[in-house]
């Protein structure tokens, strides 16, 4: 990932939330370090390949938290129930404080959603 692209972010979002943005960026990169990054929509994206017609997931910033967005996030398994709907097919995390960051539990789902990727991509007309 570029620290340029993630730097940019970061400036851009509330300081309060700068260390809940970092730590969910490790996470998400611990999951895979070779993610693509780019700023959609104000939101830290990553992708597989520059792919970001199919982005994985992204890490925005609203008013009271800290979000990471699923793009097919309604394909993924919820056993924790932790995943709030958005749309018919994205899903979303809301983190408001750090210690509620679960760096496996991001690791987890950002990992199936991969392993979903090609799914996704054989079958979004239809979802």
């Amino acid at each position: 990932m570029g620290d340029s692209t993630r730097d940019t972010f970061i400036d851009g979002i509330y300081t309060r939330f700068v260390p809940l943005a970092l730590a969910l960026d490790r996470a998400v990169l611990a999951a895979r370090p070779d993610f693509d990054t780019h700023i959609s929509y104000r939101m830290l994206t990553y992708a597989l390949a520059g792919d970001f017609r199919h982005w994985i997931c992204a890490i925005g910033v609203i008013k009271k938290a800290v979000c990471l967005r699923f793009l097919f996030g309604a394909l993924l398994e919820d056993p924790r129930g932790v995943l709030r709907a958005g749309t018919s097919i994205l899903r979303t995390m809301d983190f408001f404080s750090l210690d509620e960051v679960d760096a496996q539990l991001v690791t987890d789902y950002v990992n199936e959603a991969v392993s979903k990727l090609e799914y996704f991509k054989a079958h979004e007309r239809e979802l």
